[in-house]
């Protein structure tokens, strides 16, 4: 492994799995706040946030592009956790499989910075990262879009090609390819497309792979 290499993380299901607690919990926050904006009943809501994410990628553009929302409003609203680290589910050698990784490591998030910074410190594992980009750090243009990827990139003073981008969300790895980055795919749905480098079921696999990423 080449020792300038510059790991960037996807939080979400990729870090932690989100499927059971979180993003549920998101959604339901993210449906309440819709109908008391807009002043719809929650079937109408639902349906409406389904399409805004179907459609832009995430509910939040589409509320901001249709409703005039303040973004950090509905961000801080729909992203709150009495209890974050009741709900929160990881592989219990996370943070040794994070140590075991050569080179620096960086975080990059469709999620607003007050979670992203609150979900590191529950795993445990804030310090062992340079940096993170929430979306707000992208001016709320999200992944898959490439703006946050560049504007983080400059912010760092990283090329592309040194890096390895960790997700579950293929389309963000489509773009971190386009841009010259290695991109491992943490999945368990089988046979990847030709811009996936590396799959890995669950991030303890991934020290087992470097070889692949050189």
């Amino acid at each position: 492994m080449h020792p300038g290499r510059v790991w960037i993380f996807d939080l979400d299901n990729t870090l932690h799995d989100a499927r059971l607690h979180i993003l549920p919990h998101i959604g339901r926050a993210m449906t309440a706040y819709m109908e008391q904006r807009l002043g719809i009943d929650t079937e109408a809501a639902t349906r409406l946030r389904r399409e805004y994410w179907r459609r832009y990628g995430a509910t939040l553009l589409g509320m901001m592009r249709h409703h005039a929302i303040d973004p950090h409003d509905f961000l801080w609203q729909t992203h709150q956790f009495p209890d974050l680290a009741r709900m929160v589910v990881h592989e219990p050698q996370l943070r040794r499989v994070l140590v075991r990784l050569p080179g620096r490591k960086l975080v990059f998030s469709n999620a607003p910075a007050h979670y992203l910074n609150a979900m590191l410190d529950v795993l445990k594992i804030a310090d062992l990262f340079d940096d993170v980009m929430a979306v707000e750090h992208t001016g709320f243009r999200p992944k898959p879009d490439a703006h946050g990827f560049v504007r983080f990139l400059r912010r760092r003073q990283v090329p592309a090609r040194r890096c390895i981008m960790v997700e579950d969300s293929l389309d963000n790895l489509r773009t971190a390819k386009k841009l010259g980055m290695k991109t491992v795919w943490v999945s368990r749905c089988g046979k990847a497309p030709g811009f996936v480098d590396v799959v890995v079921g669950r991030l303890a696999q991934l020290p087992q792979r470097l070889a692949t990423l050189d």
